[in-house]
């Protein structure tokens, strides 16, 4: 809408002005006071009136000045209506020319990026489907045969809506795709590697100071090896662990046996799905790293010992336990884990029991004190204390360590100087006396009782023939500086020996008949005291080995593997005090510790059923 010019006054003071809408012929009438010209006479009183016309564009602006007495002033007021609206419809035309020239490029542009985006998806199918005939037919053995019509409806969907003169000249891409696809023959291309690699070829080796691979090195030499010198040692340690190979790692075993079920014939029945029961049983070889066990009550319980309690030993068949210490007194418990009640005790007056021990057929007990010459015969069938005071032929100040023979015929005294005297188990009296190089601090026999094994300070063990009480063989125990304790395993395979620096040697029995100089099996360096017991359990499976110089210095080694119980003894809880003497049941259901605070302790070995 324009707005016209300020008229010009009139005499009178009056004024008017006069609009017109645009695109229209509509005046409007803006009058000071009076009504208006336009429609009246000729009398119309005198005013300075003011016609303005804008077109739609800003056109001209027409000013009409008149007096009110000229006669031609409302003739041309009231034509020009009709001009007006002529030139309103000249302006609206001129507008829409001008909107459809600004359209057309528009609708050009748009058409321009329709095509390039269907030339774009063109070219990115084209790409996508030209993958080789090689290629297409690995995609089906992996995927199958719907990966095609799975890639169609793919392409198609990338596709989208598509030009005409797209979708036409996407069509001889796909067939001359579908050509090359039919040419394609036979097997996939063959393809050189890329690159070889020498490092492949080469053996390679491993790292055996590894803490998990070190307990597999034979000596320090082994710090590297190969792979196939590795799988042979594990190879070598499992079987040793299992007994020799087994029936299921027998691949040739096997193959025998499958040709000889085939043989006998399908129309047998199995024998397992002929019964019912309970086919799960426990294995028969004790497992390696955690030993399941029980603490009970300690073995004598109903009565401590007031003193350090020097020995405790099972009876060879009864569920019995012995225990005698420096209280004087020897006393004799009922086994059970539960109660553990007594069945007796003896006081022996003035004498402070070193050692006590059954019998092999377990009806007496022997007992030396700590300083004397005299010991003891407690014969349990009879009731009645023997001392026996002097021996004939044996010139000792003191009698404190001896060993009885397995077959209850010998009993062997350590003396001093190197002494070994053997005497006879039924009449007490001396039978030969032997001779070490050095001091002999301990002593041992096998368990067919036909060799001693005798351990020097110096740290050489002697082997002794009982019979013709000649020495077979001397060997050196290996970076021993003075020897401690020493036993043989029940099956005369191992010799344990225990020195003063906590190491114990274990030896194969072979070996050590053989060579001056053997090489131990395994050398137990868990003790950082001297280790002064060593016992082997009656299966050969566990070896225990302790000191008592120090706290919880105990440890049991599984034999097969060669390698430490982790969970004995228990971390952060002291109980076991001062070790001064251990045993197992004759069937390894029970394993005792007799400490220095006076108790036996008792714990159940749950992998043996049996006492």
């Amino acid at each position: 809408m324009g707005e016209g010019e300020e008229g010009n006054k009139a005499k009178k003071g009056g004024h008017v002005t006069v609009r017109a809408d645009r695109g229209s012929s509509r005046l409007t009438w803006c009058g000071a006071g009076r009504r208006s010209p336009i429609g009246r006479g000729a009398g119309t009183s005198a005013a300075a009136w003011t016609l303005g016309h804008i077109s739609g564009s800003g056109g001209s602006v027409v000013a009409m000045r008149a007096a009110a007495e000229a006669p031609g002033v409302l003739a041309a007021a009231r034509r020009r209506p009709a001009e007006l609206k002529l030139t309103a419809k000249k302006n609206s035309n001129k507008n829409k020319k001008k909107m459809v020239k600004r359209v057309r490029p528009r609708a050009k542009e748009m058409e321009a990026a329709a095509a390039e985006e269907a030339s774009r998806r063109a070219r990115h199918l084209r790409a996508i489907s030209g993958a080789t005939a090689a290629e297409r037919e690995l995609e089906e053995l992996v995927f199958g045969d719907s990966l095609v019509a799975e890639e169609a409806e793919l392409l198609q969907r990338l596709a989208g809506p598509q030009t005409s003169a797209a979708r036409s000249g996407a069509q001889p891409g796909r067939s001359s795709h579908s050509e090359s696809e039919n040419e394609v023959t036979g097997g996939f291309p063959s393809k050189r590697p890329a690159w070889v690699d020498e490092d492949d070829e080469a053996e390679e080796r491993v790292d055996m100071t590894h803490r998990y691979r070190r307990e597999l090195m034979k000596s320090d030499a082994e710090k590297i090896l190969t792979k196939k010198k590795l799988k042979a040692r594990l190879e070598e340690q499992f079987q040793r662990a299992m007994g020799g190979v087994p029936a299921w790692a027998d691949r040739e075993s096997r193959k025998k046996s499958k040709q000889a079920a085939s043989d006998s014939g399908s129309d047998e029945d199995d024998d397992l799905l002929c019964r019912t029961g309970n086919f799960i049983s426990s294995s028969e070889s004790l497992p390696r790293g955690i030993l399941e066990m029980k603490s009970c009550l300690p073995a004598n319980q109903e009565r401590l010992a007031d003193g350090k309690l020097s020995t405790v030993q099972f009876h060879p068949s009864a569920q019995v336990v012995l225990t005698a210490g420096r209280d004087r007194s020897v006393s004799l418990f009922q086994v059970d884990g539960i109660r553990n009640p007594k069945i007796q005790s003896i006081y022996l007056e003035s004498f402070p029991i070193y050692k006590a021990c059954f019998s092999a057929d377990g009806e007496q007990v022997i007992a030396t004190g700590t300083h004397h010459k005299v010991f003891y015969v407690y014969d349990m069938m009879g009731g009645s204390i023997i001392p026996v005071h002097q021996v004939r032929g044996m010139e000792e100040k003191f009698v404190k360590n001896f060993e009885v023979s397995p077959d209850g015929l010998f009993m062997l005294l350590t003396g001093t100087s190197g002494y070994l005297h053997l005497l006879s188990m039924k009449t007490k009296e001396l039978i030969s006396t032997m001779k070490v190089n050095g001091r002999t601090t301990a002593s041992a026999f096998t368990s067919d009782s036909s060799k001693i094994y005798s351990y020097s300070k110096e740290g050489e063990v002697f082997i002794w023939d009982v019979r013709s009480r000649k020495c077979l063989h001397k060997f050196e125990d290996e970076g021993s500086l003075e020897g401690k304790c020493i036993a043989v395993s029940r099956n005369n395979q191992y010799v344990a020996c225990g020195s003063v620096s906590g190491v114990v040697n274990l030896y194969s029995t072979d070996v050590c008949l053989k060579e001056n100089r053997p090489k131990p099996v395994k050398a137990i360096m868990n003790l950082v005291t001297s280790a002064t017991s060593v016992t082997f359990n009656p299966t050969t499976e566990i070896l225990a080995v302790a000191s008592n110089e120090a706290d919880e210095a105990v440890k049991l080694v599984h034999i097969p593997s060669y390698t430490v119980f982790s969970n004995f003894p228990v971390f952060r809880r002291k109980q076991i005090y001062l070790t001064q003497s251990m045993d197992f049941s004759p069937r390894s259901g029970f394993f005792s510790i007799a400490n220095n605070k006076g108790k036996a302790l008792l714990y159940r070995l749950k992998h043996y059923s049996d006492f």
